[in-house]
């Protein structure tokens, strides 16, 4: 989960979510978000229900394993990546990230 700035709220929550099964498109990605948000809601508590849901077979990972945030909040963002990325473990799981949105 990573902030990203909001107009109604000032900063608004986008969660990456990488799933034990596939990763769920159309209808059925819908209702998975919508199961996650209630999740937080009821858990959390509504203040935490994430506003964007995304998912992806991963997260950008350095080689040695650790999850670059940076990445996420750029994609977040929904700014363009000119950061390094040649320490990416897998550089296409940002293209697959920023299109599940």
């Amino acid at each position: 989960m990573v902030g990203r700035p909001d107009e109604t709220t000032g900063e608004a929550i986008c969660a990456f979510v990488v799933l034990k099964q596939a990763r769920p498109s159309g209808d059925e990605a819908h209702a998975i978000a919508g199961t996650l948000r209630d999740w937080v809601g009821t858990e959390i508590g509504p203040i935490a229900k994430p506003r964007d849901i995304r998912f992806g077979d991963n997260l950008p990972k350095t080689r040695s394993g650790k999850i670059m945030r940076r990445l996420l909040r750029a994609i977040a963002k929904g700014e363009e990546i000119t950061q390094d990325v040649s320490t990416l473990e897998n550089p296409a799981i940002l293209e697959q990230l920023k299109q599940s949105s």
